[in-house]
């Protein structure tokens, strides 16, 4: 199989079967290479010998079972017979749970070292590297104007701590755990998503490998293969891109703000962020196409300081640029986030533009929802949380889209920006950061809507 010649591979599984049907592996691999609806005397063979099987299943040893019922789910599934193949499965699920459960309290007490690995140490390098921004400014007219999002929302705050370094954090704690991960992986695809036994294929080191999944998280990203897996026509999609995109840069400049400076100037929009106290990470609108040879280190800081400066002195450092780059800017959401046992998370179901910094939560509280449901199903046999997984996440995702869309409005120049738009801007980001009513709907936003499902 490995080698590419399936012809020869299908011959010798064959003789392989009449030999013992009950080797590892052999019924369960012929099964999937063969369409069993086909019709063929190669597909009645098959469909015959493994209802033989399943009719004196008690007779074999437990992992035959598990074999058989799986290859006996697959024929009936083939043939139409869904109502059949969903038994078949569900069975073939249950005895497999049953050889991994040995014992409740090696279950529990592995349970407890994934939650302990899990909690403190998951946040303990956040909260002693991520930086808390208890407020926001915004900058217009030439003057700063900060929003305390912490007195506005009982407490709450933000954490700038880079995405990556999330991720390290993740992968780290899911080690620590004893959970797998599979790095560099090739060919990865999605099959049987509308079955009780989607899959997952994909090669590793040069073999090609199947895991058998009840369900299918699909995270991969807007560009990834789970979301382009669904049928045409399932899926609807609400998109908007936007006429202008954001030039970032980073570079060794200690910050002169502790906080984030939101700026509307003439000029386009611009933002100071920072990455950590000797970091600071800046972005200026631009056009989407731009070419960043036109744009060296000098003309760059020119800018940045033109768009940025007060009238009171403040802007930001100049120091050395060490990366720079383009980001386009869109919004973009599909209904619904699930089709089967597939289920979309993250950039794979929606994206927001970045002035809202609402990207990573959202897929947090993607993952939150369904690790809810998840936890409903395999404690209880409920379904229904996952049954409203898309409908419960939508329901926060369009109001993150409302905000980012009205922070981006409020924000940037738009072709054909003229007198009547500037004013408007202006007199929107005078109520925003004058009115308690408006600043405490901004800050609510801001700090990231409550996981209330």
């Amino acid at each position: 199989l490995f080698i590419g010649d399936i012809g020869a591979a299908r011959t010798n599984l064959h003789r392989a079967l009449d030999l013992d049907p009950l080797v590892k592996d052999i019924l369960p691999t012929l099964v999937r290479m063969t369409r069993m609806d086909s019709g063929g005397p190669e597909a009645e063979r098959l469909f015959d010998l493994t209802q033989a099987l399943a009719s004196r299943v008690d007779e074999l040893p437990r992992a035959e079972q598990i074999r058989v019922f799986y290859s006996l789910g697959k024929a009936l599934e083939d043939r139409g017979d869904y109502d059949g193949a969903f038994d078949a499965f569900v069975k073939a699920n249950a005895m497999h749970r049953e050889t991994i459960a040995y014992d409740a309290a090696t279950f529990e007490a592995r349970f407890e070292a994934i939650a302990e690995a899990f909690n403190p140490a998951l946040i303990e390098r956040l909260q002693r590297e991520g930086l808390r921004h208890d407020g926001v400014w915004f900058s217009f007219n030439g003057s700063r104007h900060r929003i305390d999002m912490s007195e506005l929302t009982g407490g709450r705050a933000i954490t700038v701590y880079a995405q990556q370094e999330v991720v390290k954090d993740l992968v780290q704690a899911r080690l620590a755990a004893g959970g797998q991960i599979h790095f560099e992986i090739e060919d990865v695809s999605v099959h049987d998503l509308d079955s009780a036994l989607p899959k997952i294929r994909f090669r590793r080191d040069g073999v090609a490998e199947e895991l058998a999944c009840d369900y299918i998280a699909g995270c991969d990203g807007f560009h990834g293969i789970c979301r382009t897996s669904v049928p045409e026509g399932v899926i609807a999609v609400y998109e908007r891109i936007y006429p202008f995109a954001w030039l970032g840069i980073l570079a060794e400049a200690a910050p002169t703000s502790e906080e984030l400076v939101y700026t509307y100037n003439s000029r386009g929009f611009a933002l100071f962020s920072m990455r950590s106290p000797q970091i600071t990470r800046l972005y200026l609108q631009c056009s989407p196409d731009e070419d960043l040879a036109q744009w060296p280190d000098d003309r760059v800081w020119e800018e940045m300081c033109a768009r940025m400066r007060t009238e009171d002195g403040w802007a930001p450092a100049v120091g050395p640029v060490v990366q720079k780059g383009v980001t386009g800017m869109r919004s973009f959401v599909i209904e619904p986030m699930q089709y089967g046992r597939l289920f979309l998370a993250g950039d794979a179901a929606h994206i927001v533009p970045p002035t809202g910094a609402k990207g990573l939560n959202l897929a947090i509280s993607d993952v939150n929802c369904f690790a809810r449901g998840l936890e409903a199903f395999y404690k209880s046999g409920r379904r229904d949380l996952l049954d409203q997984y898309s409908a419960t996440c939508l329901r926060r995702i369009w109001k993150v889209q409302r905000f980012s869309w009205w922070m981006t409005s409020m924000l940037h120049l738009f072709p054909g920006h003229d007198g009547f738009d500037h004013r408007r801007q202006i007199a929107e980001l005078d109520y925003v950061t004058s009115s308690r009513a408006g600043m405490t709907s901004l800050a609510e936003n801001y700090v990231g809507l409550p996981l209330d499902y």
